[in-house]
């Protein structure tokens, strides 16, 4: 069950960005409020904008990198700060929420090439790269899986991990489920992600490596962690990650939450959602800290 039922006053498939646009708005808007416990604070990494989120006791030698969802044309780290609260607060790992740019204006691979600069002015700063775990939801997840490829390509050192909940990560949209799914997910539909998908890319091919992680060689990367929905169009892009990360040999834990939806983690009255933020917070935890000892 996803945790944003359909609102049945508005036309199913939207007519352009703008609407797409609107319609995340909304979901982003019943995300709730983030906790006041948190310190949240303007931040920026070399030429990216973003923010601090940091809790109480947060470990200021780890760090979260986190994209936010948003199809790569809406969101922002304001709109995520309640879900990047959440895993701070369970993980005791402060995190730095990227303001990468957004497509229609800045198309693929504008937000692979802001979170490697974001990356890269981690590094500058001192933090150990093993000490950071690149993080995202939806969109964003799938552009840690993104950066993390370009990261690897460059030579640079990887991050001790990699934890995406609901991530698109196949631009092409070939997964079964996006059709099979497409009666229970009451937040994504094929249509609205065809149209982010043709915003981002252009002419750009779906299936390239940097826009579609899903169909890449994962080879060298650190342990992952994925959790998604079963009742989600995007269920599948989260299985794809989780066989190239086991054909290439590297730790994966892909987990499916039985009866769930999309970024079902935002239903704090969930045993469900309580589980998968336990879980992913044990391996924010365990990543940053045994890579970097």
């Amino acid at each position: 069950m996803a945790i944003w039922p359909q609102n049945l006053a508005t036309p199913k498939y939207p007519s352009g960005i703008e609407e797409v646009r609107a319609r995340y708005a909304a979901m982003f808007v019943r995300f709730g409020a983030a906790s006041g416990a948190l310190d949240v604070s303007p931040g920026q990494l070399g030429p990216i904008g973003g923010e601090w989120v940091r809790a109480p006791g947060s470990d200021p030698a780890r760090t979260i990198l986190y994209f936010h969802g948003g199809g790569f044309v809406a969101g922002s780290p304001e709109t995520h700060r309640p879900l990047v609260g959440k895993l701070v607060e369970a993980s005791g790992v402060g995190a730095f929420s990227v303001g990468y740019r957004l497509a229609p204006e800045c198309f693929f691979p504008a937000a692979v090439r802001d979170g490697i600069d974001s990356y890269r002015a981690l590094l500058a700063k001192g933090m150990p790269a093993t000490s950071i775990i690149l993080a995202g939801d939806e969109a964003g997840g799938g552009l840690a899986f993104a950066v993390a490829l370009a990261v690897r390509n460059a030579g640079l050192e990887m991050p001790g991990g990699i934890a995406a909940m609901s991530p698109w990560a196949d631009l092409s949209l070939s997964g079964l489920s996006v059709l099979g799914n497409r009666r229970t997910d009451t937040a994504l539909e094929w249509e609205s992600l065809f149209l982010c998908a043709r915003s981002y890319l252009r002419k750009s091919n779906p299936c390239d490596a940097y826009a579609s992680p899903a169909w890449s060689s994962l080879s060298g990367f650190p342990p992952v962690m994925v959790h998604a929905g079963s009742t989600e169009i995007l269920r599948d892009d989260a299985s794809k990650l989780g066989d190239r990360a086991a054909d290439a040999n590297v730790s994966v834990s892909v987990e499916i939450y039985d009866g769930m939806g999309h970024l079902f983690q935002m239903d704090a009255g969930r045993n469900e959602a309580k589980v998968s933020l336990s879980r992913l917070a044990q391996f924010i935890r365990a990543k940053s800290a045994v890579m970097a000892a």
